[in-house]
């Protein structure tokens, strides 16, 4: 069926985008987990694929996709060839059931160290000074050639390769570290475990007890139930660094860090001040809406009471159901209500649903959404509907090629998985990755689980060079930081001034 656009109004300049400042990964994966058990059918699997990104690619500066072509120049990283993965990734990603296994190991990836590599930071160690390797002791996972790490993802279950990009970034910085560092870590490469959750607790918690058994670390993981081993990971004491969490459980497991730190009820005020700055009037008359599933309906009251704690008013904060498919009664509210400045939580396809009723009843209001809509998808089929949306982001463009570090990501990711999606999923993936390393080098000889962890726990202000806003690892609170884009014309630019905006943390007593 053709839809008809019909022009916005020309009152006020278009905009549009979703809450303000932080949990983006954490609200869309929580979205994903309570779709998956509690709503059954009435989210379908296309629309959880989009929330993970896995329809959609990068968009360049231009409204079209960037390809590995555009990854070239001349960024401090030195492009090398392409036609090697430079280790072993593993065999194929098939569910084997109940072992949460992924069809084998990643196996340790030799690697000649001929693709792309970096220099200082960029480096696969990170340039830091490795630990003495005296007393060095084999452990679990941890023989006299290998250091085993497991990554743990959605990879079957009802939304097939739901975190994917997680365990491809995963193993392409494994493939990386390896063909870099022949030595590796005290004369040992690592050996990716790639494990699958099957997309439910049971699951999560079937996988760590095998990490637990085999590997000395779990490494990049996400699970959109990772409730499920919290328990197992504590009680075993391996250390779980993450792309990021999902559950309040996993969140106070003691032995487990995100390299996307995020805590509920911690609202970045830089955030707040530039929207009560840029739209005084608009922000004092906020309409928050989300889909109506517990973990988003925490999220928009956080931001909703840091909203009226940092001096704008919130008028409503309106769950909508995952079965609704007529939003116009949402729409005429806002209208009647005056709502100047819209926030919405919830996945890609019901975003654009929201804004075609704006549109059609007619409502002149601030959009603002998190950078799951950052994907040529939500372009192509919003069309000039969602121009003008604002998202609120954590990383850096991925289409940066100025960041030496993102343009690793991308070249390394393209040679273990070729023509995967950079998404935030792998991109925090491949943060841990290297946070792992670094340290575990810094260790030397006494790397042993406990020393990891405590070594994690001092962990403070990490933007793995650069392609995101610094994190609080061991205090694992909400980063200050975050920046701006505007979609427009069909492409995104960044409208927030300078690099991130920074600043303090508003404590909403939401979610804490």
């Amino acid at each position: 069926m053709t839809r008809t656009l019909r022009p916005r109004p020309t009152g006020r300049p278009e905009r549009l985008g979703r809450p303000p400042g932080h949990l983006s990964v954490r609200v869309a994966a929580l979205v994903a987990a309570l779709a998956l058990s509690a709503c059954g059918s009435q989210v379908d699997p296309d629309t959880m694929a989009r929330l993970n990104g896995q329809a959609g690619v990068a968009v360049g500066a231009d409204g079209q996709p960037v390809t590995s072509d555009a990854l070239g120049g001349d960024t401090g990283v030195d492009p090398g060839s392409s036609d090697d993965v430079g280790s072993s990734s593993g065999g194929e990603t098939g569910s084997s059931g109940g072992s949460g296994s992924t069809g084998g190991d990643g196996g340790s990836g030799g690697g000649s160290g001929s693709g792309p590599s970096g220099n200082g930071k960029t480096s696969a160690d990170g340039g830091v000074k490795a630990g003495s390797c005296d007393g060095f002791k084999n452990s679990t996972g941890i023989t006299d050639s290998e250091i085993t790490v497991a990554n743990i993802a959605d990879i079957s279950g009802p939304v097939p390769g739901l975190f994917q990009s997680a365990q491809d970034a995963t193993k392409a910085f494994v493939a990386y570290y390896n063909a870099s560092n022949p030595d590796g870590i005290c004369g040992r490469s690592l050996k990716l475990s790639a494990l699958d959750t099957r997309s439910d607790s049971a699951g999560d918690q079937q996988a760590y007890t095998r990490a637990c058994d085999e590997a000395f670390a779990a490494v990049g993981s996400v699970s959109s139930q990772d409730q499920g081993g919290a328990g197992t990971a504590e009680s075993c004491g391996i250390p779980d660094l993450r792309a990021f969490t999902v559950t309040p459980q996993r969140s106070g497991c003691v032995t487990c860090f995100s390299a996307y730190s995020i805590a509920p009820n911690l609202i970045p005020k830089a955030n707040l001040d530039h929207w009560k700055k840029k739209e005084p009037r608009a922000t004092q008359n906020i309409g928050i809406y989300y889909v109506n599933v517990p973990a988003a309906e925490v999220n928009a009251k956080s931001i909703a009471a840091a909203f009226e704690k940092n001096g704008s008013k919130v008028t409503r904060v309106q769950g909508i159901d995952t079965a609704e498919f007529n939003y116009a009664p949402y729409a005429q509210q806002m209208k009647s209500e005056g709502i100047g400045f819209v926030m919405y939580y919830g996945p890609l396809q019901f975003t654009i649903r929201l804004q075609e009723a704006m549109e059609q009843q007619g409502v002149d209001a601030v959009f603002l959404t998190d950078p799951t809509v950052y994907d040529r998808n939500y372009v192509e089929q919003g069309g000039s509907t969602v121009d003008g949306t604002y998202v609120y982001s954590v990383i850096q463009r991925f289409e940066d090629t100025s960041i030496p570090e993102m343009v690793l990501y991308r070249q390394w990711l393209e040679r273990v998985a070729p023509g995967s999606t950079p998404n935030y999923y792998g991109l925090f993936a491949w943060s841990a990755a290297r946070l792992f390393v670094q340290k575990a080098t810094e260790l030397g000889g006494a790397l042993t689980r406990p020393a990891l962890v405590q070594a994690l726990k001092g962990v403070k202000d990490w933007d793995s060079n650069g392609i995101h806003a610094p994190m609080a690892i061991g205090a694992k609170t909400t980063p200050g930081c975050v920046k701006m884009f505007q979609l427009k014309g069909g492409s995104w630019s960044q409208t927030s001034p300078g690099d991130f905006m920074c600043g303090s943390l508003i404590n909403s007593g939401v979610g804490g």
